[in-house]
């Protein structure tokens, strides 16, 4: 494992090995496994409505168009269910990834899509009162549905999320540093998050403040904190079809399900965040997976069957079990998450401390025999 430049420049203290990180979106497939387990337990099915559990998304609207007023709408055709949160095909949204009045609808009930104040009752409360941009099952749409799966299952087992991984992923799988805040006895070893200005070409650190306390928001879809060792537990627990070390979370017939590509040729075909994202690969309950080596360029490089999912600050990981590995790529690189700024993701612009990615990515396949994609 290469451990390049440092966790904080102003001290430059290095990276190590157990320096922490936010993992935003690679959060999601944590969740989705939890979600799988109950699963498995009979506690919820793909095809039940989620209103069993959230009776506050009863009677949904839907938007007579998506980039249009926000209260031009009609009555949704049926319910959200479980399956529709998985593969964000529920027709809720991010405010970052939507384009219009709704954009800024989300923004203004929820605030940002990681920090806010409201507790998982109040923020549920309000995610439902803003309308769907999409019937539910139509087509695939980046948004908070993690986080409210999240939320959901908490709910099914009467526990807080933060403590329900605990119990059934994090403590199992040894993740001693994983959480949705960090305690004052580790934030030493935090990473900076820092973006670059472009008003005076350099980077400045935006940090999230901490708190004294585990916060009121714990989203499933993108809160965790977490180490490059923890996270290899848990992709390696992936790679192994769910089990490592003699640790079983789901069967391999569940895990086959989770990492079956879910989306129809035609929805693959909508362009995700301005990019013909789905050229060559799909999407399954929780994650993404490649299903033409040749044809995907979004994700980098990988073999047929590979699967993972990136965070909003660089992060990313994918398992490949054709060469029976696991690569993890850890920066602190924040991006835009206000309304519409997943637009600005289709004229090409870059954040440069990104560009190493994909170098990573070719230049590891490479060394396998594999030409670059």
């Amino acid at each position: 494992m290469n451990l390049l430049g440092h966790r904080n420049l102003a001290t430059k203290a290095p990276m190590t090995r157990d320096t922490l990180f936010r993992i935003a979106s690679m959060t999601k497939p944590v969740t989705s496994i939890a979600t799988l387990m109950l699963m498995e337990e009979g506690k919820l099915k793909l095809d039940d409505p989620i209103t069993k559990w959230l009776p506050e998304f009863k009677g949904m609207k839907v938007m007579k168009a998506a980039t249009g007023p926000v209260d031009d709408v009609y009555d949704s055709p049926r319910d959200i269910t479980v399956e529709d949160l998985m593969t964000h095909r529920s027709g809720l949204a991010y405010g970052f990834t939507s384009i219009g009045p709704i954009a800024h609808a989300y923004e203004q009930a929820l605030g940002s899509p990681l920090t806010n104040p409201h507790g998982p009752d109040i923020w549920i409360k309000r995610l439902s009162e803003l309308p769907l941009l999409y019937p539910p099952g139509e087509r695939f749409h980046y948004s908070h549905a993690t986080d409210l799966l999240g939320f959901m299952i908490a709910r099914i087992e009467g526990i807080p999320l933060a403590d329900l991984l605990q119990a059934r992923i994090f403590g199992p799988l040894g993740m001693v540093d994983t959480d949705f805040w960090c305690p004052p006895e580790k934030r030493d070893r935090m990473a900076s998050l820092y973006k670059i200005d472009p008003k005076i070409d350099a980077m400045v650190d935006v940090s999230f403040p901490h708190e004294d306390h585990r916060p009121a928001f714990t989203g499933g879809g993108g809160g965790l904190i977490s180490t490059v060792d923890d996270y290899l537990a848990f992709a390696r627990m992936m790679l192994g079809k769910g089990e490592l070390n003699g640790v079983r979370l789901i069967t391999t017939e569940t895990f086959d399900l989770m990492v079956a590509n879910r989306l129809a040729d035609a929805q693959r075909e909508i362009p995700f965040m301005g990019i013909p994202f789905w050229m060559g690969q799909g999407f399954g309950l929780g994650v993404s997976v490649i299903t033409d080596s040749e044809k995907q360029a979004w994700m980098g490089a990988g073999s047929n069957g590979a699967f993972g999912w990136p965070g909003a600050f660089g992060t990313w990981w994918q398992a490949d079990p054709e060469e029976d590995m696991v690569l993890i790529y850890l920066i602190q690189n924040s991006m835009d998450l206000s309304p519409e700024a997943a637009s600005q993701l289709a004229t090409g612009q870059r954040m440069g401390g990104r560009a190493a990615l994909p170098i990573f990515q070719k230049l590891t396949y490479a060394a396998l025999g594999k030409a670059a994609i």
